[in-house]
């Protein structure tokens, strides 16, 4: 398979240069959010954007927004055709054009949901994502790789603690049990918790840590349902028609 990024720089470089949009001065900024006005005041504190670990940047585009999730912010200015030719084998890099495919694909009409729920949303939608992978089936094992927490909480209501798997990259939770489950390190055991579940539900944070293709070729190579949460993948899902999850994205 073909790096994701690059294909959906690809198919954004034909959007740019069917709307004449790269030979504009169009400037995309990018700034790093405050917690609050990434997430609002939720009443559980446990998000990772609230313990500090990664931050939304925020990209602006003839007055839409799209975001993405990073634990290396980076400010940029620049046009469409710039930000296209950015090398994305550098992760501020990935962030700055992911944040900025999220704000064209929302001003074209072509993604939805590219800016971060707020306040106890993200508990309502961790609720509704359980029931959506649910779909009325019983015993399915479900994978999440990339700790949210309120999305495991909901996960393990649903469907048991014994049928959901999860895997992290952040030291501190590796090994700890949440809701019942054991956070395994995603470093060494996401291809096993691949191997295991029956459907999986991806972070769309790895498209920014690099991590998204290895476990897209894997569940792919295994025949495994992937589905992505998270505004980080709004316009690279809907790019590439793959399949999302994120309720209360505004």
């Amino acid at each position: 398979m073909r790096p994701v990024l690059e294909e959906a720089r690809e198919k954004l470089a034909e959007l740019v240069a069917a709307g004449n949009l790269g030979e504009e001065e169009v400037q995309v900024s990018v700034g790093t959010l405050t917690t609050y006005e990434a997430i609002g005041a939720p009443q559980r504190r446990d998000y990772p954007l609230l313990e500090g670990r990664e931050v939304l940047v925020e990209a602006r585009f003839r007055g839409c927004a799209g975001q993405a999730f990073t634990d290396r912010p980076h400010d940029y200015t620049g046009s469409l055709n710039a930000i296209l030719g950015l090398d994305l084998n550098i992760s501020e890099s990935r962030a700055v054009f992911i944040a900025a495919l999220n704000a064209v694909m929302a001003h074209l009409g072509r993604a939805s949901g590219t800016r971060h729920c707020r306040n106890e949303e993200p508990e309502v939608c961790a609720a509704e994502i359980a029931r959506y992978l649910k779909d009325g089936s019983e015993g399915a094992r479900v994978g999440l790789i990339g700790l949210q927490p309120a999305i495991l909480e909901s996960l393990v209501a649903t469907f048991g603690a014994a049928n959901v798997g999860c895997t992290d990259l952040n030291t501190n939770n590796i090994g700890q049990s949440r809701y019942g489950a054991e956070i395994w390190d995603g470093r060494t055991r996401t291809g096993e918790l691949i191997a295991w579940a029956d459907r999986l539900l991806v972070t769309s944070s790895s498209l920014v840590n690099n991590t998204f293709d290895a476990i897209r070729e894997e569940a792919a190579a295994r025949s495994k349902r992937l589905v992505v949460f998270g505004v980080t993948g709004a316009g690279v899902t809907a790019l590439l028609g793959m399949e999302r999850v994120c309720f209360q994205a505004h």
